[in-house]
């Protein structure tokens, strides 16, 4: 019989209640077609009502991939369990998910994106659940938030804190999902699936084992159906054996925004000068100083902001190769890619599943994280996965705690405060316009990361902005650097909401990072 199927026909067999897993990374490999088609049926039905989802990365985005705001309907879910949220600029209207849970019309959770993708492999192995240190002293505490992003999800708890061999864990119960919607480029009549335009596997094996192990149904959403037979068994990434449903989408987009780039797929590989090099400006000399933190040989994930641009850094300065890039979404090697493309990559040597990045990260096999921060405070502690006034400017988590709880090293990078104006004159930063709203305060707002945990588990913390670098010491932030031509007291010590320490053996940064030219890239510190 085969199982080639309509979006709407597939959508119809979704019944109310049910835990629906989706396997997405904002527009990356989004199977925003079915998804769709579910949103259409329950304004034409009201069916189906009362749903759960989960999703370890985002689905869908701000920027004409809807995902779950299709969705994203009064009744038709009533609870949400993400890694991570669309999200966008603050001019922008908010995504109607984040409007729900903003007015509390829903259980909403930001759960690790890691531990939610450990959350499902257990469940289809029947296990019972997760026993992880990751998120400890964190927002993922139950002794904080408990991952909890609003009322009604505080009043039903998705972790615990637990005794186990005489340590203390976080313990989070598996989850059996009765639907999973996955996205691949080709499937089979079989529905044996292939990635080959794809810029990533994601989470589609684990997700397609939950829903089968579970009893449940497995959609597969794909650009073309090839006969059977036809595909080669090392391109099947997920066997038509786990696979109920097939839809067939042959407009998809490979991601944001990009209707298909090879150069994404690992199909075709880009000549290094058609990459775009980042302009001079502060932060071009934000991201170089990061880049002096790292060490030839290593391997390094980056996440979203001034730090995506450090292996453009790498690029210019005739050091590409020299680092291994590393992302959560599963990418290994190659240049990161930016904005709208962000999560994918040109050039890589390996594609792996995003759960299989994630317990690389979890356990600390790689060598440095490079992250931005939203606030930091006086113990240290990131907060990068919420901001109350606007809250759809961050996506959440995301993987950010997985990849910090055991990073070696970590360098978060940022602008010391928001809304400034700055300009470079003669290798000198200046201050035109000093920002209003304060980034080094008393307490951050939601801690994404825990400096005081970092402390006492040895990890090497930097933070590098415009005017200063600071280091984490068991003591709080101390002042290591700061920029040629700003001063210690006025831009730094009294535009921070907490005291700052001053290095006994403070130095300039280097000067070389305030002038066009390229720097001659070293690293600041040997290694340890």
């Amino acid at each position: 019989m085969s199982k080639l199927r309509a979006a709407s026909e597939v959508a119809a067999l979704i019944r109310d209640g049910a835990i629906v897993a989706v396997n997405s990374s904002s527009g990356l490999a989004c199977p925003d077609a079915v998804l769709a088609a579910i949103g259409e049926r329950y304004r034409n039905e009201g069916a189906p009502r009362g749903l759960t989802t989960i999703h370890p990365i985002a689905a869908g985005d701000m920027f004409g991939t809807k995902g779950v705001d299709h969705l994203a309907q009064p009744g038709l879910i009533s609870t949400i369990i993400g890694g991570s949220y669309p999200s966008g600029p603050s001019s922008a209207e908010p995504p109607l998910i984040w409007q729900m849970l903003g007015r509390n019309e829903i259980a909403a959770y930001n759960v690790p994106s890691g531990v939610l993708f450990d959350i499902l492999r257990e469940g289809a192995s029947k296990r019972p659940g997760v026993l992880t240190k990751v998120g400890l002293d964190t927002f993922v505490d139950p002794d904080n938030q408990g991952c909890a992003m609003n009322e009604r999800a505080r009043a039903k708890p998705v972790v615990s804190k637990v005794q186990f061999a005489g340590e203390e864990w976080l313990y989070f119960p598996s989850m059996q999902p009765d639907v999973a919607i996955i996205r691949a480029s080709t499937a089979d009549e079989r529905g044996n699936l292939t990635f080959e335009h794809e810029g990533a596997y994601l989470g589609a094996m684990e997700l397609a084992l939950a829903g089968h192990n579970s009893g449940g149904i497995v959609i597969a959403q794909v650009k073309r159906v090839a006969q059977a037979g036809t595909l080669r068994p090392h391109d099947v990434r997920v066997p038509g054996i786990l696979v109920d449903y097939i839809v067939e989408v042959p407009d998809q987009l490979q991601t944001t925004a990009t209707e298909y780039d090879p150069a994404i797929s690992g199909e075709l590989f880009r000549p290094l000068d058609t990459f775009s090099l980042p302009a001079f400006d502060v932060a071009k000399v934000i991201a170089r100083r990061v880049a002096q933190e790292l060490q030839p040989g290593w391997a390094v994930n980056i996440g979203f902001g001034i730090s995506a641009n450090v292996p453009r850094i790498f690029l210019e300065e005739g050091r590409h190769g020299d680092i291994t890039w590393v992302i959560e979404q599963g990418a290994v090697g190659g240049i990161p890619l930016l904005d709208f493309k962000f999560g994918c990559s040109s050039n890589a040597e390996a594609f792996v599943a995003s759960p299989h990045q994630f317990a690389y990260f979890q356990g600390g096999g790689f060598d440095a994280s490079l992250l931005s921060f939203l606030q930091i405070d006086r113990h240290g502690s990131v907060n990068v996965s919420q901001l109350s006034a606007r809250p759809h400017v961050t996506a959440g988590a995301g993987g950010f705690v997985d990849i910090t709880s055991r990073a070696r090293k970590i360098v978060f990078s940022g602008y010391f405060n928001a809304g400034a104006k700055f300009s470079i004159h003669d290798g000198k930063l200046a201050i035109d316009k000093e920002g209003k709203v304060a980034k080094i305060v008393d307490a951050v707002e939601h801690i994404s990361f825990s400096g005081q945990r970092a402390v006492a588990q040895g990890q090497d913390v930097t933070y590098v902005t415009e005017r200063c670098v600071m280091t984490l010491t068991p003591e709080g932030l101390m002042v290591t650097e700061v920029a040629p031509g700003i001063d210690l007291r006025r831009d730094v010590l009294e535009r921070a909401e907490t005291p700052l320490k001053i290095a006994p053996n403070l130095k300039l940064m280097d000067v070389a990072l305030f002038h066009p030219e390229k720097v001659g890239l070293h690293p600041v510190r040997d290694a340890a």
